[in-house]
């Protein structure tokens, strides 16, 4: 089945996971790590090389991927803050387009509305969709921010199953499933169904870190490079300190155990080429099924991972470990093919780049820009092209802005410190340029930018005051049990398989029936 019946859009799947840092794959050119269905699938496509997320946390940059707009103007700041259920999405746009919404998967959506446009999801989500996580900076300025995660580091190993596992392998599965019924209803039924947007969304290679042992196994006797160790680091953060230092940080005793650290990224590598395999097994079933000369596929992560770079894990920060992103776009008989984009863009271009894709229409201003002029023009670029991110969350306490430009990345914490880095010169991130009078007019413009498009003394008050409402339902949530807006899917197997007609019982096309 080379195109469905009467369909005229394309269909649309976008596969994304959790926690995924650019440079650590071998799409991106590492030359450990294993993701050769990545690889192929940026053969036949367009890889993205400076794709930043538009806030390192999973809630918020999943929210502002939805929607195409920063965080603050959507106020979805932390992993417990609420996404307003009127907060348009391209899930929204795709539906009024005529595409059926599906999403199998993680989205983190906070809030009673577990839906924001899908007109169904596959699974449940693996994070809990109340207020419980939400940030609390009041606190933190009396106690000083908290190391919660540095033990992360020391408790990689391999394992025969987790709950990240269990997950992942359901939303696999009924990705695959919708996949194959819709085929079967169309071909077996005669059915006629919309173009289709499928959202397959994995929790790995998302800490802990750990992966079954034949993953592990994979990078038996190869070389794990070693991060760049706090140490190496510190020059580059100093007035940073106040704001990042002790979160989430590996301790010293673990960041000297050198083995430790190799062991930790060993795992982390294997998790890559986890989610890697589940991208291929996709792309075969999309293939098996004929779809794919008619479908849009764009893989991507909502943040990267540090992996003890400069003693951190996880993320929350905006070196290029935690802030850069996997973009990769493929449509063979549409788009270009074997392209790289160097121009900066950011997570939140998804939402009006699919809707282009969708021909449908953007409801409402967005701060997202279309990617969709590189797909099919070989001479499209954007030279005064920036891109911004925010971070309004736990780990930090003020407001806390990145911009990149060109060659430059420049970080601003509201009244506190900023860096500003040549990532040409200076791929790691070491020799901050603040205050280098041969780059004044650099640093001054960036931040101007950012000053354009942001206020954050208001941003601060809102966060503030957020907090507050947020914990407030979260209390009043705890006090009683029965009130949940957890999703649960519900399926109606009346009419699935040769049970919802008699007429499904008889062969079709004249074939004969085994039912006979």
């Amino acid at each position: 089945m080379a195109s469905e019946p009467g369909q005229t859009k394309p269909n649309i799947l976008v596969i994304m996971c959790d926690q995924m840092t650019a440079s650590l794959t071998g799409v991106y050119g590492h030359s450990v790590v294993k993701t050769p269905h990545l690889n192929k699938l940026a053969e036949s496509g367009i890889r993205f090389d400076a794709a930043y997320t538009s806030c390192p946390v999973c809630a918020p940059a999943r929210a502002s991927m939805m929607s195409g707009q920063y965080v603050s103007r959507i106020g979805t700041y932390d992993n417990g803050t609420l996404f307003s259920t009127d907060i348009q999405t391209f899930a929204h746009s795709l539906g009024l387009a005529g595409y059926e919404t599906i999403l199998s998967g993680k989205m983190h959506f906070i809030g009673p509305d577990q839906l924001h446009g899908f007109e169904r999801r596959l699974t449940t989500d693996i994070y809990p969709s109340n207020c419980s996580w939400v940030a609390d900076w009041e606190r933190d300025q009396a106690h000083g921010i908290q190391n919660q995660k540095g033990y992360l580091a020391e408790e990689a190993n391999p394992t025969p199953a987790n709950t990240q596992l269990c997950y992942d392998e359901m939303v696999q599965a009924r990705s695959l499933d919708f996949l194959r019924d819709r085929y079967t209803e169309i071909r077996e039924k005669g059915a006629k169904r919309k173009p289709f947007c499928l959202v397959t969304s994995f929790t790995h290679p998302h800490t802990p870190f750990e992966i079954p042992q034949e993953y592990y196994d994979r990078y038996e006797g190869e070389e794990i490079d070693l991060p760049i160790t706090s140490a190496q680091a510190a020059s580059a953060e100093i007035e940073m300190d106040k704001w990042l230092r002790d979160y989430e940080g590996i301790s010293p005793e673990v960041e000297k155990d050198t083995e430790q650290i190799k062991k930790m990224r060993r795992v982390y590598y294997a998790m890559i080429s986890y989610i890697d395999d589940k991208v291929g097994e996709l792309l075969k079933m999309i293939d098996q099924l004929g779809l794919r000369d008619n479908t849009a596929i764009l893989f991507t992560s909502d943040h990267g991972e540090m992996a003890g770079e400069r003693g951190y894990v996880e993320k929350r920060l905006f070196y290029e470990s935690s802030a850069r992103i996997p973009l990769i776009a493929s449509f063979p008989k549409k788009w270009q093919q074997k392209v790289i984009v160097t121009d900066p863009v950011n997570l939140m271009d998804l939402c009006p780049t699919l809707i282009e894709i969708a021909q449908g229409e953007p409801i409402g201003k967005l701060d997202g820009t279309s990617l969709v002029p590189y797909f099919t023009d070989p001479e499209y670029g954007e030279r005064d092209r920036s891109v911004m991110s925010e971070y309004h969350c736990e780990g930090s306490l003020a407001p806390t802005f990145m911009i990149r430009k060109g060659q430059y990345k420049y970080v601003m914490v509201h009244q506190g410190g900023s860096q500003l880095f040549d990532l040409k010169a200076d791929p790691n991130e070491l020799n901050n340029l603040r205050g280098n009078p041969k780059f004044s007019d650099i640093e001054t413009s960036l931040r101007q930018r950012i000053l354009d498009t942001s206020d954050p003394d208001a941003i601060k008050v809102a966060v503030l005051q957020s907090q507050k409402r947020c914990k407030l339902i979260w209390d009043e949530m705890k006090s009683s049990p029965e009130i949940h807006w957890d999703y649960t899917p519900v399926e109606d197997s009346s009419k699935k398989y040769v049970r919802d007609t008699v007429e499904s019982l008889r062969p079709s096309k004249g074939k004969p029936s085994s039912l006979d």
